[in-house]
């Protein structure tokens, strides 16, 4: 199943068949997120403090040394800002030993684009630690069964790792078993599914990210930020997670949410499917990258421009695949000089970049799209100003 709340396009099919599959999504989309009480949002400062203290107090380092952070992808499929953004934020930090871990070593396929190159594999993996990891995290992924996925994440917490997922990434937590009789969030998109599959799971509204004994879970794909920095502090303390804050250009990482704003009603629906049916607008964007370049940047901006439904994005550069700042290898091939660029602006910070990313697109394609993609990124961006 997909994991993004997008239906499949057959993009060479022809207008016919772009609008039937609207009006079959149509019934889709009309339940999506559905079903999930949301109650008003709290308002108690205090209380957003304590949530804090709570996830850092349970997310705190059990074993003396560095800590070992898995950060698992499916090659098939990893949601390309679940994976790069948290891989990046704790390499960035410099707290733990970060390492990214699939079912076999070599590409691995972001969703919705770019491609990455994963040097270990589980059976590695088990072989340098065999105590297991202190801290695996785990992204949305294209198929959220995968076997040896589920497998190797039973067998982490069982060895005592803290389990952390990230977006969707809930729907492969409850498939290995670890959402049952917890409180969870997930995107709001899946929030539905997860209480179906675990009807004894609770799910907690207005919180970007929540633990229960030793499994973690966060909101749709841009609250893996907030909940970067709180496993930071926790792990390096508050210090240590506000300067990498400054550096990432965010001012609170507590998991306070207005998750009332996340979900679709009828004018989202038709924004959403009118784009989707007029699939033969899609642009082939190519986005320049290079040696050190900002993981966390470019897959904000990518993951942003390509949930319009207009755009596909490829990276380029004239030598080949790239090392970036976080030390993943990027795939990359040579540029079309006819082919639009996405527009990167090296000088902002990543959420600066977002931010600009989203006004961009709202003049590119109207504040209706602009919303939109804002609700699949679950972002509140309650300071977003596009007259600058």
């Amino acid at each position: 199943m997909e994991t993004d709340c997008k239906p499949k396009w057959f993009r060479s099919a022809g207008l016919v068949r772009a609008l039937i599959g609207a009006i079959l999504a149509a019934s889709m989309l009309a339940g999506c997120g559905a079903g999930v009480q949301v109650p008003p949002p709290e308002t108690d400062a205090a209380l957003r403090e304590r949530q804090v203290e709570e996830f850092i107090e349970a997310m705190k380092p059990r074993r003396p040394g560095k800590p070992v952070i898995a950060i698992v992808a499916l090659n098939e499929g990893t949601e390309i800002t679940d994976f790069l953004l948290t891989h990046a934020v704790l390499q960035r930090a410099g707290v733990a030993d970060v390492q990214a871990v699939a079912p076999h070593r070599g590409p691995v396929q972001l969703y919705p684009a770019l491609q990455v190159e994963v040097g270990r594999d589980f059976a590695e993996f088990d072989r340098l630690h065999p105590s297991g990891a202190d801290y695996v995290i785990v992204p949305a992924m294209q198929v959220d069964n995968n076997p040896a996925v589920i497998a190797w994440l039973q067998r982490q917490a069982a060895q005592g790792a803290r389990i952390i997922g990230v977006c969707a990434g809930a729907l492969v937590l409850g498939r290995a078993g670890l959402l049952d009789g917890r409180h969870f969030v997930t995107h709001w998109y899946s929030r539905k599914t997860v209480l179906e599959r675990h009807p004894d799971a609770r799910y907690v509204p207005h919180r970007r990210y929540v633990s229960d004994r030793n499994v973690a879970t966060t909101t749709g794909i841009t609250a893996s930020l907030p909940a970067m920095l709180a496993l930071v502090e926790a792990i390096g303390g508050h210090d240590k997670a506000q300067a990498v804050a400054a550096q990432l250009g965010v001012n609170s990482w507590t998991p306070a949410h207005d998750s009332s704003l996340f979900g679709l009603n009828a004018s989202r629906a038709s924004t959403y499917l009118l784009n989707k049916a007029a699939f033969w607008r899609d642009q082939q964007w190519e986005v320049d990258v290079h040696n050190g370049m900002d993981d966390i940047a470019l897959a904000l901006a990518t993951d942003a421009w390509s949930r319009t439904g207009h755009v596909r994005v490829e990276a380029v550069s004239a030598s080949g695949p790239v090392k970036l700042r976080s030390g993943l290898v990027l795939a990359a091939h040579p540029a079309e000089e006819e082919k639009p660029r996405l527009p990167l602006a090296a000088a902002l910070k990543p959420v600066q970049q977002l931010d600009r990313t989203l006004c961009e697109i709202g003049e590119r394609y109207g504040h209706a799209l602009r919303e939109w993609v804002m609700i699949e990124l679950e972002y509140p961006a309650p300071a977003l100003d596009c007259k600058h």
